[in-house]
């Protein structure tokens, strides 16, 4: 799974043969068959898993935020800041992301694999509209607002990012932009001083 993840975020799917990954990853084309049916099913089971790590990796930033306060703006303001501090502390610009480069290629996969990939994005946007749900009944927004197009904002600044970092081969961008979205956030809900 490792070495098919490394090789389609590096090439994409279609630059990614099944004789390559078992190569490398020194099984028989028989072993991965008896894994995995087609490209399809390897392609769901990649993608199972990376947007497990990456809801795992939002619980964490964004309930440790939570620890550090109690107040939704400002515990949304931290887990950003988390965010933009772990994005940017990366060795080197961010592989990028396994759902935006299935979905970049869905020509290629069943309907289940672009159900994976939608649902994903969906419950990501539901994640943040929540937390911006929050926010709003405490901090009403200056400008009317939708919660879900905000948290598919959060999806867009993020993979944008990645995908800014990757062309210009700069790590910081990312940050940068998620940096962005936590001004625009601030703006957005903080209240208005007399």
């Amino acid at each position: 799974m490792d070495v098919a993840q490394d090789a389609v975020l590096a090439k994409g799917f279609a630059a990614t043969s099944i004789d390559e990954i078992v190569a490398a990853a020194e099984v028989t084309r028989s072993g991965f068959f008896y894994h995995f049916k087609d490209k399809n099913a390897l392609a769901r089971a990649l993608l199972d898993r990376y947007v497990e790590s990456e809801d795992a990796l939002f619980d964490e930033l964004f309930d440790r935020s939570r620890e550090l306060h109690e107040d939704p703006l400002h515990a949304m303001l931290i887990g950003l800041k988390l965010l933009s501090e772990m994005m940017g502390d990366l060795p080197s610009a961010h592989p990028g992301c396994l759902v935006a480069t299935t979905c970049y290629q869905d020509q290629l996969f069943d309907a289940q694999v672009r159900d994976v990939i939608r649902s994903s994005f969906h419950s990501w946007r539901q994640r943040f509209a929540g937390y911006f749900r929050e926010i709003g009944e405490i901090y009403p927004p200056k400008t009317p607002v939708d919660y879900d197009e905000l948290g598919d904002m959060v999806n867009c600044v993020v993979e944008g990012g990645l995908i800014l970092s990757r062309a210009y081969d700069d790590p910081r961008i990312l940050a940068q932009q998620i940096l962005h979205l936590r001004s625009y956030v601030t703006m957005l809900f903080s209240p208005t001083r007399q």
